[in-house]
């Protein structure tokens, strides 16, 4: 017996269809196969997998289709591996969720960032009763370093969505320009379901997908669906400053839950009593940038299935991940229709677009086709259809190819001018994704002195503390890079190194 089958307690069988032609690949079967056994609890938090040479013996396949399987599982935070021990489970799977039906279903992973680095002071309390309104990018604009929260709309080549919108226009009959149909255009809900489905792991139909201009309007019809008057919703806290606001809006008390290196502390949200929703970015936290884990993601679902509660899903950020593909949502692992689905266009394509969408459960469809009659619709049959047409070609998968190219580039010529210049002198983290990465300032240096300095050198930064209210966090600041050119980037990257340089100095 080898050494690798002697320490498996389970003989884990050979994945269906490794001898098959076409459809998926065999890393893929393999682990589908894996992720799979892990969340029907056949192999448990901490038990030991068997050499990737063994399995590929077992399974008469080469041993680099099993290693790419175990590397994305370690991505997505299914099995960490140590030197010296071999590859164990880390997900820990809740105990209910092991007796849901089985679904479709993939997670994203757990990205190993801190969120207060060692340097810092975490005594400081930071509040801000304007955040909301002063984390609006309202008035910012394209090319002003480093605006957070923005798209380049240049990465989308004007022609091709004049064609798409010319395209749309000479195909829409009469009647259909004249019509209503409160959840939108059949074929751009279609296009949607059949998108989220192959790209972001959700099992939907269109039926289950509503358009929006956004994702405000977005979280405002849901609010409105799930009925919070006078009932208490759970934000991230730190958190996106507009949930909060809308939330109270529709006549919700909110109560703050924090963050740590996994996401929204589940443990500090079930204890709070009465909770109707809690309104999670489990992709990319805004502002903090951590990706939820797969354990933390599990724990959630359980706590809403307990509490017939409902998770609210931002998918910030989802689409833009630069150390893996772009990972699935926290919806393709709902087993028991709890997530409400939000996404958007407008951070994808551009700002002025003002298209979203939500994926409903069955259980809100209705209130949201009933408000979304009453309201009116809110985006055009043709701005519609042109989108339709764009995610059908493949337009769209080639834009965010692009996108997410550009991006990388920028991002990467920022962080290296401000290692070039002011190495030793901040920590980063979220940088593994999204259009923004946090940066975190010296132990016991004043956020708004730094922001004022940066101001007068031209540039634009947000304060961790405006998103803030009852978390003790570091001092830091958002760095976006995204609505920049690279020459923008690396000049903005320069000039933030200096005025990091002449910050510290000046402390000194």
């Amino acid at each position: 017996m080898t050494r690798g089958k002697a320490a498996i307690p389970l003989d884990l069988p050979r994945p269906p269809g490794l001898s098959s032609r076409g459809g998926a690949s065999k890393q893929d079967r393999i682990a589908d196969a894996l992720r799979e056994a892990i969340l029907q609890g056949r192999l448990a938090a901490g038990g030991a997998l068997p050499s990737t040479r063994t399995l590929a013996e077992r399974w008469r396949v080469a041993r680099g289709t099993v290693e790419v399987a175990f590397e994305r599982l370690v991505a997505e935070g299914y099995l960490s591996r140590v030197r010296g021990s071999g590859t164990r489970v880390s997900a820990v799977v809740p105990e209910a969720y092991l007796m849901a039906p089985a679904a479709d279903a993939h997670s994203e992973a757990a990205v190993a960032v801190d969120i207060a680095p060692a340097s810092a002071d975490p005594a400081r309390l930071r509040r801000s009763p304007d955040a909301a309104r002063d984390a609006s990018p309202t008035g910012t604009r394209i090319g002003q370093p480093f605006v957070a929260r923005l798209a380049d709309p240049a990465l989308l080549p004007a022609a091709t969505w004049k064609r798409h919108l010319a395209q749309a226009l000479a195909g829409l009959k009469p009647a259909e320009l004249g019509a209503a149909v409160p959840g939108g255009d059949a074929r751009l809900r279609a296009r949607i379901a059949a998108w989220l489905g192959e790209y972001r792991g959700i099992a939907c139909r269109a039926e289950d997908v509503f358009i929006t201009a956004g994702i405000r309007h977005s979280l405002d019809l849901v609010m409105r669906a799930i009925e919070v008057r006078g009932r208490r919703v759970a934000i991230e806290d730190p958190g996106y400053p507009m949930t909060e606001r809308l939330a109270a809006l529709n006549g919700a008390a909110v109560a703050q839950v924090p963050v740590d290196p996994q996401g929204l502390v589940v443990e500090r949200l079930a204890a709070l009593p009465g909770i109707v929703a809690a309104c999670v970015t489990p992709a990319h936290q805004s502002p903090l940038g951590v990706t939820m884990s797969v354990s933390r993601r599990l724990e959630l679902l359980d706590w809403a299935r307990r509490e017939q509660a409902w998770i609210v899903e931002d998918d910030y950020d989802g689409e833009f991940s630069y150390q893996a593909a772009p990972l699935p949502a926290l919806k393709a692992l709902d087993r028991h229709d709890r997530a409400i689905y939000c996404g958007s266009f407008n951070k994808t394509l551009f700002a002025g677009l003002r298209l979203g969408y939500v994926v409903a459960p069955a259980a809100l469809r209705a209130p949201l086709e009933a408000l979304l009659a009453a309201l009116g619709r809110p985006v055009g049959v043709i701005e519609q259809r042109a989108l339709a047409g764009l995610i059908g070609n493949g337009d769209f998968a080639r834009h965010l190819r692009a996108s997410r190219q550009a991006y990388q580039q920028r991002r990467d010529a920022v962080l290296e001018r401000l290692a070039a210049g002011a190495a030793g002198r901040y920590a980063i983290s979220g940088e593994q994704a999204g259009f923004h990465f946090m940066l975190w300032l010296d132990s016991g240096s004043d956020e708004a002195a730094f922001v004022a300095a940066a101001a007068a050198a031209g540039i634009a930064l947000q304060p961790l503390g405006m998103f803030c209210r009852e978390a003790r966090l570091p001092p830091a600041v958002l760095v976006g890079y995204t609505a920049l050119t690279l020459a923008q980037a690396r000049h903005a990257g320069r000039a933030l190194a200096k005025v990091l340089a002449g910050f510290a100095q000046g402390k000194a």
